[in-house]
């Protein structure tokens, strides 16, 4: 499915918690600490009609009523608002999370910064498929053919070393959904060569499932590529030898970290 196509609604949170209109600042702190959110949509039945987030909290007396704290000035979204834009109005406007609405105003989930961003990660598009094949042609004076199919999981010959497992779970959440895009692969006789979407694989593959949507950058001549040499270097051989690493491990965690430290 084209990124333009993605809507909120493939996306957001479903399950989402609430505050009462009616409630006090006391129990928006006790769900703060029993679900770790920073904040939460205000309801009066099932219609949004505030937010509330935890640093509205600071200095405030625990009996305060929530309806003389909470922000009524609200962006919602709507649950057939494309993605794209979605994302405009978060990061445009800073704000974290936006409820999604009906057209009477009725709570159907929430969509987050971290909701648009999983939707961005690993987009492949036309473009970048004919980049690649302009590449392959200029270092080996190839002429690709380009198909679209489905390849095996256990057939591809993987070209990246490690992926990171807090991805996984979107790119399994896309699968489910239907929205996962295509894999890049290059087929040379005999070989079935992963150029791009190595996080789908590896998700596809704890699924059980078997194939995936390509595309596929046909090669019959007798030539190794960079990339084969460099995964016979890493010793990649399946997909099997790829590392699995932990958001903590990510080297953009870690390069903050160590920056935090010198300050």
């Amino acid at each position: 499915m084209a990124m333009d196509k993605k809507k909120v609604r493939d996306y957001m949170t479903y399950d989402v918690v609430t505050v009462d209109v009616h409630g006090t600042i006391k129990e928006v702190i006790e769900k703060i600490q029993k679900t770790h959110h920073d904040g939460f949509p205000v309801v009066n039945g099932n219609e949004v009609v505030g937010y509330i987030a935890a640093r509205d909290l600071l200095f405030v007396p625990t009996g305060t009523p929530v309806e003389k704290v909470m922000s009524d000035h609200l962006i919602v979204a709507d649950p057939d608002m494309s993605i794209n834009d979605a994302a405009r109005v978060i990061f445009r406007s800073g704000i974290q999370k936006l409820p999604v609405v009906d057209q009477s105003n009725k709570l159907l989930g929430i969509i987050s910064n971290t909701d648009v961003i999983r939707s961005q990660i690993e987009h492949v598009s036309p473009e970048k498929v004919f980049n690649f094949i302009t590449t392959l042609k200029k270092l080996h004076g190839l002429e690709p053919e380009l198909k679209r199919e489905t390849v095996p999981i256990d057939r591809l010959l993987p070209t990246q070393s490690k992926i990171f497992e807090d991805e996984l779970e979107g790119r399994m959440y896309e699968i489910k959904k239907g929205l996962a895009e295509p894999l890049i692969v290059v087929r040379r006789p005999g070989k079935l060569i992963l150029v791009d979407g190595h996080h789908r694989a590896i998700a596809a593959k704890r699924m059980g499932i078997k194939t995936l949507d390509a595309y596929v950058i046909e090669i019959n001549e007798e030539i190794e590529l960079g990339m084969e040499r460099t995964a016979k270097t890493m010793n990649l051989k399946t997909l099997d030898d790829i590392q699995v690493l932990d958001y903590a491990r990510h080297p953009l965690v870690a390069i903050t970290h160590r920056l935090v430290r010198r300050v």
